[in-house]
């Protein structure tokens, strides 16, 4: 077991990833949760963009990063055709940096509806108005698109159908903090599969 200490101490990553996350809150001025994720598309080249981290769900190995979006969008149609994705958290205030790499899944059930439900109102609406990813005349046709919508759907819109959330199960979770000299400190978290099941080898790199 690698020797950790402080804000890298616990047997649970999922737990320390929360801690961190809540420590950012009161730190980082703004969207604490942004993470840069990155895909593959089908020739092979990676992409990436900013998403903001909705849920860190579960513990142990059977933990998951929650994130939404539109599922006409390019990030999603990269993530369906691999089944793969990764991504960056990192916050200036902390001088810290959480890496995660998974298999993703789609979550398209009950904890999608009550997460769009949770949602703004214009919110909702603009998920409904906007083709995510496809090309736009105008920035005028998407508001005539939002009014259109606000017509048809009401004040309570239900989630649409090409909208929803993913789920990326990793197989390895880096937490990075900054080190005085750039000798950063570093440790790898790892799932392993057994005969027992599937564990976490934990392993400290060099920074």
């Amino acid at each position: 077991m690698a020797d950790r200490s402080g804000k890298f101490a616990g047997d649970d990553p999922f737990a320390i990833a929360r801690a961190w996350l809540k420590e950012a809150t009161e730190s980082e001025p703004n969207d604490p949760n942004a993470i840069a994720l990155a895909t593959t598309d089908a020739d092979g080249m990676p992409d990436a963009r900013m998403v903001l981290l909705k849920e860190i769900e579960g513990q142990g190995t059977d933990g998951a990063f929650v994130f939404y979006t539109n599922y006409g969008s390019a990030k999603a149609a990269q993530i369906d055709a691999t089944g793969t994705a990764a991504f960056v958290m990192h916050w200036k205030s902390l001088r810290r940096q959480i890496r995660v790499r998974g298999h993703v899944e789609r979550e398209d059930g009950a904890q999608a509806d009550a997460y769009y439900a949770s949602r703004s109102l214009q919110s909702r609406l603009g998920a409904w108005a906007s083709e995510q990813s496809q090309p736009l005349k105008s920035r005028t046709a998407l508001m005539a698109k939002v009014a259109e919508i606000t017509a048809s759907k009401g004040t309570n819109p239900g989630r649409p159908p090409f909208w929803g959330g993913f789920r990326i199960r990793p197989v390895q979770i880096e937490f990075w903090a900054d080190g005085a000299f750039r000798l950063h400190d570093r440790f790898r978290w790892r799932l392993n599969a057994g005969q027992d099941g599937a564990a976490w080898e934990v392993m400290r790199l060099n920074p």
